[in-house]
C-alpha cells in the first residue's frame, strides 16, 4: 500500500488485518436459524435472503476525514451528499435498487445552524439518489468528539438498504476475459484519501490558496467537491438488456477495487479517464508517484462497469447520458488478479500497485 498514505497516518495493511480479525469473530455468530446471508465475499454490499426471490442489500459507511476540511472551512452543507453517496454507490454494485438510508450524527455540540446545514446535504444527496431518510440518530458526545476547531466537531455516517431479486444479483461471476471495462467520471477526490490530501495541500499552508491549475477554486473548495452519485445511471443500465457483469465503486484502494469482483481475471486500462487538476497538485507537492496515486485515489474514475464488447457502446451511451465523459477505458484480461495501466507503467495485484 502507499508509502505516502502510511506516512500521512493511515496504515491500510494494518486496517485490513483489523477487519480480518473482526470478520473472524463475527463469522461465529449463531442465530439458531439458517443464515440468510448470500455469499458475496469481497463485494461492495451485503445481501440477505428475505424470500425465495427477494434479497435485502445493506451497507454502511461514513465521510471520513473530509469532515475535518469541512469543519475548518465552516462549509457543512455538502458532506451529507458524500455520506449518502458512499452508501448508495456501494449498494447499487450488487444490482440493488437503494430505497432508504438512516444516518448517525455524533456531535461535540448540538448547534442548530450547523445541524441544519449538515441535514441539507443529506437531503440533497437523498434527492440525487432517489432514496428516503426515514430516521436517524443524533448523539452529543463531547468526551469523544473534538472539532477542528472545538466545539464544532462531528462525525457523520449512515447505513443504507435496497432490494434486489436474488436471481439478478451482480456478483461478478459473469466477468470474463475480453469484456469491455467502462469508466465513469468522478467529481474529484470524493471521500477517500483525504488524510493524504490534507497533509499535502493544507497542513501548514493556506487553505484559501487558489492555484491557477484549479481554475479559480481554492484548495479547500477542490477537496470539498461532493462525491458523485451513480445510482440513477447504474439502475438504468441494470434495467436494460445489456447485462452488466460487474459494477465497481472506486473508493479507497483506487484501481484495486477492480479486483474485488471476478474470478481468474485481471484488468488492463489502456485509456484511463483524465484525473482532475487537484490530483496533479497532490502528486507534485507530496512527491507521490503515479502508482501510489492510483492506489489511494479514484484519479478521475469514480465508478466502473464491465459488459460484453458488443454491448459496450450502448452501455456507454446510457451511462454518459447521466455522467458525460464516460467511455471504454480498457478490458478484462486473463491475467488473473492483476491490474495494469500500460501508458503509466503501472501494474499490481492484491498486494498493491507498483511501477512496472
Amino acid at each position: 500500500m502507499s508509502d505516502a498514505y502510511s506516512e500521512a497516518g493511515v496504515d491500510v495493511r494494518e486496517a485490513d488485518a483489523g477487519v480480518a480479525a473482526i470478520i473472524s469473530v463475527l463469522a461465529k455468530i449463531n442465530t439458531g436459524s439458517p443464515s440468510r446471508v448470500v455469499h458475496l465475499p469481497g463485494h461492495f454490499a451485503a445481501v440477505l435472503k428475505l424470500t425465495e426471490d427477494l434479497g435485502l442489500a445493506i451497507c454502511t459507511d461514513g465521510v471520513g476525514s473530509k469532515l475535518v476540511v469541512a469543519e475548518q472551512a465552516g462549509i457543512l452543507d455538502t458532506v451529507g451528499i458524500d455520506c449518502v453517496a458512499m452508501n448508495v454507490n456501494d449498494l447499487v454494485c450488487v444490482g440493488a435498487e437503494p430505497i432508504a438510508l438512516v444516518d448517525y450524527l455524533a456531535v461535540e455540540e448540538s448547534d442548530p445552524a450547523r445541524l441544519g446545514a449538515i441535514a441539507e446535504g443529506l437531503r440533497r444527496g437523498a434527492d440525487l439518489a432517489g432514496v428516503e431518510i426515514p430516521g436517524g440518530e443524533l448523539a452529543q458526545i463531547p468526551e469523544l468528539i473534538r472539532g477542528h476547531p472545538s466545539p464544532e466537531g462531528f462525525d457523520l455516517c449512515a447505513s443504507a438498504v435496497g432490494t434486489v431479486n436474488l436471481n439478478q444479483i451482480v456478483d461478478g461471476s459473469a466477468i470474463t476475459a475480453g469484456q469491455a471495462l467502462i469508466g465513469v467520471p468522478s467529481s474529484g477526490v470524493h471521500s477517500n484519501g483525504l488524510t493524504l490530501a490534507r497533509k499535502v495541500l493544507l497542513d501548514g499552508g493556506d487553505p484559501n490558496e487558489r492555484p491557477e491549475v484549479l481554475g479559480g477554486a481554492s484548495l479547500t473548495e477542490a477537496l470539498l467537491v461532493p462525491t458523485e452519485i451513480y445510482v440513477r445511471a447504474a439502475l438504468e443500465l441494470l434495467r436494460s438488456d445489456l447485462e452488466p457483469s460487474g459494477l465497481f465503486h472506486l473508493t479507497g484502494g483506487g484501481l484495486l477495487n477492480l479486483l474485488r469482483l471476478g474470478t481468474n481475471v485481471g484488468y488492463r486500462i489502456d485509456n484511463p479517464l483524465p484525473p482532475q487538476p487537484v490530483y496533479d497538485l497532490i502528486a507534485s507537492r507530496g512527491n507521490v508517484p503515479a502508482h501510489e496515486m492510483y492506489e489511494v485515489f479514484n484519479m478521475g474514475c469514480g465508478f466502473a462497469v464491465t459488459v460484453k464488447q458488443e454491448n459496450a457502446k450502448a452501455a456507454v451511451d446510457i451511462l454518459a447520458s447521466h455522467h458525460p465523459g464516460t467511455r471504454v477505458i480498457g478490458e478484462v484480461t486473463a491475467n488473473a488478479g492483476h491490474v495494469t495501466v500500460p501508458s503509466l507503467g503501472i501494474t499490481g495485484d492484491e498486494a498493491g500497485l507498483r511501477d512496472s
